[in-house]
C-alpha cells in the first residue's frame, strides 16, 4: 500500500497540465449552447460512457437549459495503458432507446472503436444519435462519421485527469495532464 502511494505521488509530480479547468469550463459552455439550440423543445437521453465521462457529463448537463434524462453505459477496453480489442458493455439496455434522441457523452475518442460500437448498436433504434467527446485524438481516430461536438483535439499522448485515469487513479485532477511514463 505504501509503495503504491509513493508511486502515485511520483507519477503525479511528473505530470504536465495540457488543458486547464478554465479552458474546459469555457468549452463546456460553448457545447451546451449548441446542444440547447439543437434540442430546443426536446428531451434527449444523455448517455455517459463510464467510467471516464462521469465528471464531463455532470458538468455538461449542469450547463444545459433543456430537459434531459441521464443514463450510463459501462464500456471496458483498457487495462492500464494497454488497449484490448474486446469492448464489453454493462449497465445498459439498448432496447430502451427506441424513438429517443440520444446524446452519447465520451471522455476521449482515441481509435474510436468504443464510440463506433455504441453508436452502431443505437443508430437503427434511436430517433437520432449525437456524440459529444471531451477529447479527440484525430491522428488515431478511425471513424466513418463525424463527432458532433469535440471539446479539444489532442496529440497521441496518454492523458489523465477530469475523469480520465491511469489504473483508476488521477480521475480527480482538475484539468487534463500528460506525462505518465511507465
Amino acid at each position: 500500500m505504501l509503495q503504491d502511494l509513493k508511486m502515485n505521488q511520483i507519477l503525479k509530480n511528473n505530470l504536465t497540465k495540457v488543458i486547464s479547468l478554465g479552458a474546459i469550463n469555457k468549452r463546456l459552455a460553448e457545447i451546451a449552447y449548441d446542444i440547447n439550440n439543437r434540442y430546443f423543445s426536446k428531451s434527449p437521453l444523455c448517455i455517459g460512457v463510464l467510467n471516464g465521462s462521469f465528471i464531463f457529463l455532470a458538468d455538461l448537463v449542469r450547463c444545459l437549459d433543456i430537459d434531459v434524462e441521464i443514463s450510463f453505459i459501462k464500456a471496458r477496453s483498457y487495462n492500464g495503458k494497454q488497449k484490448s480489442d474486446i469492448i464489453k458493455f454493462d449497465f445498459f439496455d439498448f432496447d430502451n432507446i427506441k424513438g429517443r434522441d440520444i446524446i452519447i457523452i465520451e471522455d476521449i475518442v482515441d481509435t474510436g472503436d468504443t464510440v463506433t460500437k455504441i453508436r452502431n448498436k443505437m443508430i437503427n433504434k434511436a430517433n437520432s444519435v449525437a456524440i459529444v467527446a471531451l477529447l479527440l485524438k484525430p491522428n488515431k481516430a478511425k471513424l466513418n462519421f463525424e463527432i458532433d461536438w469535440v471539446g479539444f483535439e489532442i496529440s497521441d499522448e496518454f492523458v489523465v485527469g477530469y475523469g480520465l485515469d491511469y489504473n483508476q487513479k488521477f480521475r480527480n485532477l482538475k484539468g487534463i495532464y500528460q506525462g505518465i511514463e511507465i
